[in-house]
């Protein structure tokens, strides 16, 4: 069941709430999907932990008043949403573009989230987005440096913006057995259930714009300046990914890592892809709930 509440700024974010014990955890999804494509890890998880899972503004049942810019722009909203609902102290999980969003709201409002646990997470210098333009020429591909740039593109924005405005089915889940599903499907049901959510989407190349020009680390690169965010993050951090992700490279993996410091360690999950909760959700649940269960110290592994 979708709950609503209303922000401050004019959006309202939708969310589901399981309840639970003391322990407060707040899930922020990827992109292409929303709260819904956390079922499975919310049904799993031990009750001793209260379940809040977000659809970011633009997917699910949230608004999409005024077109995001930045990632920042969800992570404002974040902030508003626990202040909304009076939710001071808890634990995050961000996915993918979520883990950018997660990363983003701990940098910019301590105090808040105790754990972070970053899910095949974007890295902290931005997602790139490389474009043809509009011309299906690879010899023409690029780094997209502007939103029209990102919007010209045929491999990516216009395909999976097709697929949205024809209700392509057929068509996202080619998209998504190639490069997240590449191992294990979820159950028929799940997976049209998850195929259905995508549609809700309205926000999809300006996320593809927030994610290429994200930068929160100490380095410059060609599209954005680095704000140096990152050091800001003091907490706890758990990064997973798995070790065939064909999203999330090794090289932006390495890149979180390094630019977080001494407050990350890092756990890759055996024989999973971009989607560890339909490849191995018992691993992934494992390492999520010692991670959270000893505090986040860097020896619990070790041991």
């Amino acid at each position: 069941m979708l709950l609503s509440v209303q922000l401050s700024n004019g959006e309202s974010i939708a969310y589901r709430k399981r309840d639970g014990g003391p322990n407060h955890l707040l899930l922020i999804h990827g992109n292409m999907t929303s709260s819904k494509h956390w079922d499975v890890l919310i049904e799993a998880l031990d009750p001793k932990y209260t379940i809040y899972a977000i659809d970011l503004r633009g997917f699910g049942g949230s608004s999409y008043h005024k077109p995001i810019t930045s990632i920042k722009d969800f992570s404002d909203d974040v902030k508003l949403f626990v202040d909304a609902i009076k939710l001071t102290q808890f634990d995050l999980i961000g996915w993918s573009t979520g883990g950018a969003v997660g990363m983003q709201f701990v940098a910019n409002y301590p105090g808040y989230c105790r754990r972070l646990v970053l899910l095949a997470s974007a890295s902290t210098r931005g997602y790139p987005f490389y474009t043809d333009l509009g011309t299906g020429n690879q010899e023409s591909i690029k780094r997209a440096t502007t939103y029209e740039e990102v919007l010209l593109d045929s491999s990516k924005t216009k395909l999976v913006q097709g697929f949205y405005d024809t209700h392509n089915m057929e068509g996202l889940k080619a998209v998504w057995n190639a490069l997240i599903y590449t191992h294990n499907q979820p159950e028929a049901n799940h997976y049209g259930d998850y195929v259905e959510d995508m549609f809700t989407q309205r926000n999809l190349a300006e996320v593809y714009h927030a994610l290429n020009t994200f930068n929160i680390s100490s380095i410059d690169n060609e599209v954005a300046k680095g704000t140096k965010g990152a050091q800001y993050i003091n907490i706890p951090t758990l990064v997973l990914r798995g070790e065939r992700d064909y999203v999330i490279t090794e090289q932006m993996n390495s890149e979180t890592l390094e630019d977080l410091g001494e407050n990350v360690q890092f756990q890759s999950l055996e024989n999973c892809g971009h989607s560890p909760l339909i490849d191995d959700l018992p691993q992934l649940i494992s390492k999520i709930e010692s991670f959270l269960e000893i505090g986040g110290k860097n020896y619990a592994f070790k041991q």
